[in-house]
């Protein structure tokens, strides 16, 4: 032990002085110093031990040579035998060692040598442990059965594949070429997957210390991480998500892009969720104690699909802004907003910070996206031309796409308000009613249901009856309203937008009863003064003659316009039987006291239960105007 501390003493005595000495008469003269302070330091006794030292070395490295060539040349894997592969470990140690040991000596030119065969020994060796950790990688993933392996986590909920894929084992056959074994979709996202066993992965973490060791570390994370990205990207191919470019998914049929869609929603939470967390358990356990090493390996292995799974949720972002693409846009942006916990647990280190930040970027754009998409839906509202009337007045197609559109999206309210929220001044706000206290959202709804109405109400004004114009604008108006309360628009809007709209209902309803029936009314009113009784009975002749054609031509007319809202057409049935009916019957009372008219019958054409009847069969619309309310 001495021995060997006196060699060590020279060693470093000798180190000292080949680099402090620029040239080697400086370095002799450094150590005729040293010898001067104590009698080891002297040139003969350190020629001697230079000598024994190079001898030694030799000696050492011959015997290496010996013990890892058989191993580096052998055919079968070193780790099919326990028994080889710590043999093999044990003399990669002793290598590592040697070479760090002398390495302070290799100015001496013996030793130099020595020290050149010993590292291309190393370099032969890590070519052969890199060949071993691949091999293990693969054959562990082979050996285990993922399936297996879900259900038991899962309680037998664990399928990655779709139902005509049940008949396949959870384990991808491996033929003659080899293949990548993918585990199966699944509903619980609460599971991990051991992806190699427990002895394959103790096994690897002795060969990633080596490597790491020798200063191979970066060829141990790539060998590491090329298997394992192999499985990451059989996986989503497995659940369905393709490889497709940003101009493939821009032209691609919006019904085809819709599925594409549904596919990537479970392939982005079964990899955030579950394969991810799981490569990055895996590796750490592989990498132990070597966190960079680690960190390398896992930013190689998730890159790729992370970057798959982000690209296409850009394309979408980026796609058109029709307004039919709103729900799907939606789940997709859910589906990120969700996942942003599992992105800033999983890339946590220093190498994955590009991809937490280009995920919170996409995401953001996608709520630009789903602005964009309302922006379209007012452009839409505000463009619709006003050329052809709706038969019988009936509902617009417009306002049934809008309304139904609107109720649709705000089953997504929360979503929306958090959208909105961060768009903050919001544009619109000016425009409609001054609410300090409205969200963004609602504000949103108030300028669409706004510009609904302005658009309404220029397509009213091509009825040229302006009775017509009326009745198209109650039906309308109470489908808004209704459509409103029965939804979370009532409460975005608020009770006041509610009852100011409703309000416009009834407005527009006295509205058409003057314009249609204030002249049939006004026809039976009696002069006021005193005629001759002729003239009397005359102009009391001529008026109910004018109630006859008044009362048929808007009966006629008006049986084919529509009230859609059941409670609406009879509530307007009911108003109109109450004009009409006692002002005629208060008219027929007197007619009928005339004597001097005689036989009134060929006069009186309708009684009172005619009146009534006729008036209850209006608004039943035509076959053209009586398309449903939905």
């Amino acid at each position: 032990m001495a021995e060997n501390g006196e060699e060590k003493l020279l060693a470093v005595a000798r180190h000292i002085a080949k680099t402090l000495g620029h040239n080697d008469n400086m370095a002799d003269d450094i150590l005729q110093i040293f010898s001067n302070f104590d009698g080891r330091f002297s040139r003969e006794k350190m020629a001697d031990d230079d000598r024994r030292n190079s001898a030694a070395l030799e000696l050492t490295l011959k015997s290496l040579e010996r013990q890892i060539s058989q191993y580096v040349a052998a055919d079968q894997p070193i780790w099919s035998d326990s028994a080889d592969s710590a043999a093999f470990l044990d003399a990669v140690d002793d290598l590592i060692t040697t070479i760090r040991d002398w390495t302070p000596m290799a100015g001496d030119k013996s030793v130099g040598a020595c020290l050149v065969r010993a590292e291309d020994l190393m370099q032969q060796t890590m070519f052969r442990l890199e060949d071993e950790f691949r091999t293990l990688v693969e054959r562990g993933g082979e050996s285990l059965e993922l399936n297996r392996a879900f259900r038991s986590e899962s309680n037998g909920n664990s399928s990655f594949d779709d139902e005509d894929d049940e008949d396949e084992e959870g384990v991808i056959g491996y033929g003659e070429e080899h293949q990548i074994p993918t585990a199966q979709p699944i509903t619980d996202y609460d599971i991990v997957i051991d992806a190699l066993p427990s002895g394959t992965i103790n096994d690897l973490h002795e060969i990633a210390k080596r490597m790491v060791a020798a200063g191979f570390g970066k060829e141990c994370s790539h060998v590491y991480s090329s298997c394992r990205r192999e499985f990451l990207e059989e996986s989503l191919s497995r659940l369905g998500l393709q490889k497709l470019s940003i101009d493939e998914v821009q032209k691609m049929p919006w019904q085809d892009l819709e599925d594409e869609i549904e596919r990537w929603i479970k392939a982005a939470n079964v990899s955030l969720r579950i394969l991810f967390p799981s490569e990055r358990r895996l590796v750490d356990r592989v990498f132990y104690g070597l966190s960079s090493a680690a960190d390398l390996s896992f930013i190689e292995v998730c890159r790729g699909s992370t970057i798959q799974i982000l690209n296409f949720t850009d394309t979408v972002a980026i796609g058109s802004r029709s307004p039919e693409r709103l729900f799907k846009v939606l789940d997709v942006f859910e589906t990120m907003r969700d996942l942003m916990p599992e992105f800033d647990a999983v890339f946590s280190n220093q190498y994955c910070l590009f991809l937490r930040n280009e995920a919170v970027t996409i995401w953001k754009r996608l709520g630009e996206a789903i602005r964009g998409i309302f922006m379209e839906l007012e452009n839409l509202i505000s463009r619709d031309p006003a050329k052809t009337p709706v038969p019988g007045g009936g509902l617009h197609p417009i306002t049934r796409y809008v309304m139904n559109y609107l109720r649709a999206a705000c089953r997504s309210r929360q979503t929306l308000e958090q959208v909105f929220e961060d768009n903050a001044g919001v544009p619109h706000q000016s425009k409609v009613d001054d609410r300090a206290s409205s969200s963004s959202m609602s504000v949103q709804m108030a300028w669409i249901m706004e510009l609904l109405e302005s658009n309404l109400e220029a397509k009213s004004k091509i009825y040229r009856d302006s009775a017509l114009c009326y009745v198209f604008m109650m039906n309308n108006g109470r489908y808004i309203v209704q459509k409103v309360k029965d939804s979370e628009l009532g409460s975005l809007l608020g009770d006041d937008w509610i009852r100011k709209h409703s309000a416009k209902v009834r407005q527009y309803h006295v509205n058409y009863q003057r314009s249609a029936w204030n002249k049939v009314v006004g026809v039976l009113k009696l002069e006021s003064g005193s005629l001759a009784p002729n003239a009397a009975v005359k102009s009391m002749k001529e008026k109910l003659k004018l109630f006859n054609i008044y009362f048929d031509e808007i009966c006629k007319n008006q049986t084919n316009w529509v009230i859609f809202d059941e409670l609406l057409r009879d509530d307007l049935r009911i108003s109109l039987v109450k004009i009409v009916l006692p002002a005629y019957q208060s008219f027929v009372g007197r007619f009928q006291n005339v004597p001097e008219i005689g036989r009134h019958d060929k006069y009186i054409k309708y009684d009172a239960e005619d009146i009534e009847a006729r008036i209850n069969g209006l608004f039943q619309g035509s076959r053209e105007s009586c398309g449903g309310r939905k």
